[in-house]
């Protein structure tokens, strides 16, 4: 029988050796993985230190106050850096009337004004590059054909014209490519996306051939005037159109009717197509709404936008989809997130008059509004973006801050902050008196609701207060 005081022995013996051998596996972990040089050793002395880090959440206790603190910070400086306005582009001896985008250039856009005079700038260099005198009286509307080789107006003088794009040569003299006269003052137009075919209204709703000096197709539904038609960007043979009856007229250039119609309490004055999304477009209207509707489905508006004080006079969208800008005639531009009710974002200045028409850069990053007193104003669309190249470490902390500016957006302090917009007191004092009468309104249905048989006053939402009846 062994002793206890030797078996005591191995037994230890045998613990030192399997000691050893876990040393030395842990010695030879340490050589193969983590003393590896590339993951400590900076290859030049002008790199940043690097810190090993372990993410394990009992280590750092204190990670969503630090976090909160940062986005805290993050959503204060954004507020501090906030400075949208970047340009005038003044030269217009009158109010501007309507712009174009360039399909192909981002630097260069078109605008028109109420003297029939038209101007093409430059927006790298904020200068005009040429001037033309289109029309006599208003340009009520033009656009840049898809290839971006010539750009057609219409005006109060019952015209349709074309016109290239390059800057007529020394010598040469600045004349149309076409001229169309029509029966009526053509009030908007549009271009299709692929085809050389175009769509004017005014009376009627008239789809041209560029070859042809009649329209090929005219609807009419017992309107007697028409203030805006669009393409649809996606679904090409589409187009859409607001009237003087108050109500938005959907047709297919396949087909020799109009499809359907929604008729509202009030006109609206332009409407523009979601860019991404084939079946929605958005309408401004004189109710100081925006409407966002499914043309499948035009009972009702699937967003009401609200928060102008006044007329809203154009819109447009994003090239993104997801928000659209708008101009009104309470001297104000918003900007809205396509299913939100409330704007993000509302651009102001002293000077700016009622804006007339608005646009979205083909980019995403800027705003061109055109308003009464002459100028053409550049914005930014986010207006505490930094312009220009972005080291990659500035990059890194920009989207760290993005993050956790989503992460806690909902926490009283920085929703506050976030949302706090300097209003002009005119503005401020108007918002609070459409509260009060709205108010007022609810309350009074509220209590003849109360007071009346129950289920004689069914309950209409706000989507629905608004639509009269679709017509198809």
């Amino acid at each position: 029988m062994v002793s206890p005081k030797i078996f005591g022995n191995v037994l230890s013996g045998r613990c030192k050796r399997n000691q050893q051998t876990h040393f030395r596996q842990i010695r030879a972990d340490i050589a193969l993985n983590i003393r590896n040089p590339d993951d400590y050793v900076r290859e030049t002395k002008l790199d940043i230190q690097r810190v090993p880090r372990n993410y394990d959440p009992s280590l750092h206790p204190f990670e969503v106050p630090r976090e909160y603190t940062r986005a805290l910070n993050a959503t204060k400086l954004e507020r501090v850096f906030a400075k949208p306005f970047l340009a005038s582009l003044d030269g217009h001896r009158d109010g501007v009337n309507c712009m174009a985008k360039h399909p192909k250039s981002l630097s260069t856009m078109l605008s028109g004004s109420c003297d029939g005079e038209l101007k093409v700038w430059n927006l790298t260099k904020r200068e005009c590059v040429r001037t033309l005198q289109a029309h006599e009286g208003f340009v009520r509307g033009m656009v840049v054909r898809f290839c971006g080789t010539s750009f057609f107006t219409v005006g109060d003088d019952k015209t349709i014209k074309q016109w290239k794009m390059e800057t007529p040569g020394y010598g040469e003299e600045e004349e149309p490519l076409n001229t169309i006269l029509g029966k009526s003052v053509f009030t908007s137009i549009d271009h299709h996306q692929k085809e050389g075919v175009f769509v004017t209204c005014g009376q009627q709703v008239d789809i041209w051939d560029e070859q042809r000096s009649s329209p090929i197709r005219s609807f009419s539904w017992g309107v007697d005037s028409f203030s805006c038609v669009r393409f649809n960007p996606v679904e090409t043979e589409l187009l859409a159109s607001c009237a003087s009856d108050r109500s938005i007229v959907l047709y297919d250039m396949r087909e020799a009717t109009p499809l359907k119609k929604v008729i509202m309490n009030m006109r609206s004055n332009t409407l523009c197509w979601n860019p991404m999304e084939a079946y929605n477009f958005t309408c401004s209207n004189e109710d100081y709404n925006l409407y966002t509707y499914d043309m499948r489905y035009l009972d009702k508006p699937f967003t009401v936008h609200m928060d102008h004080v006044s007329a809203v006079l154009d819109v447009d969208y994003s090239p993104t989809g997801k928000e659209f800008v708008s101009a009104s005639f309470d001297k104000t531009i918003r900007i809205f997130p396509k299913d939100s009710g409330h704007s993000r974002e509302v651009y102001h200045t002293k000077r700016m008059q009622h804006v007339i028409s608005i646009k979205w850069s083909s980019d995403n990053k800027y705003i061109l509004s055109a308003s009464d007193e002459m100028n053409i104003r550049l914005w930014k669309a986010n207006a505490a973006e930094k312009l220009g190249l972005l080291a990659p470490r500035e990059k890194a902390a920009v989207n760290y801050s993005q993050k956790l500016k989503e992460k806690f957006q909902h926490h009283p302090q920085i929703r506050r902050i976030s949302h706090h917009r300097h209003l002009p007191k005119s503005i401020y004092s108007q918002t609070k008196e459409l509260r009060v009468m709205k108010e007022a309104r609810r309350r009074k249905e509220r209590n003849v609701r109360k007071h009346s048989k129950p289920g004689s006053m069914p309950v209409v939402t706000e989507k629905e207060k608004h639509v009269v009846t679709v017509v198809k």
